[in-house]
């Protein structure tokens, strides 16, 4: 999606799922958000982006856990298959 949640804090996203929830349009609630946090809220367009998701059935505004590979791996199979991978073995 297009604002991952380090983008804005959960305090600001409660503040909009409670606001949308109260029938506060978008605009409206970006005007609030500024008047409360200043220049360092989200973006009217992170609003919009984030009550699109909630419009969409998202409704939790907590970062979720994410499935796939891990980013690195360190078992001894992997190191093993490096170290026999190794630059040395392709030199002349």
């Amino acid at each position: 999606m297009d604002a991952p949640l380090q983008d804005c804090t959960i305090e600001e996203l409660g503040v909009v799922w409670f606001l949308w929830a109260e029938g506060v349009k978008p605009v409206e609630i970006h005007h609030r958000m500024l008047a409360q946090y200043g220049q360092s809220t989200m973006s009217q367009r992170k609003v919009y982006v984030w009550l699109e998701r909630f419009k969409l059935g998202q409704t939790r505004v907590t970062d979720e856990g994410r499935s796939g590979w891990p980013s690195t791996s360190r078992t001894q199979d992997h190191k093993s298959s490096r170290k026999a991978s190794s630059p040395q073995q392709y030199r002349n």
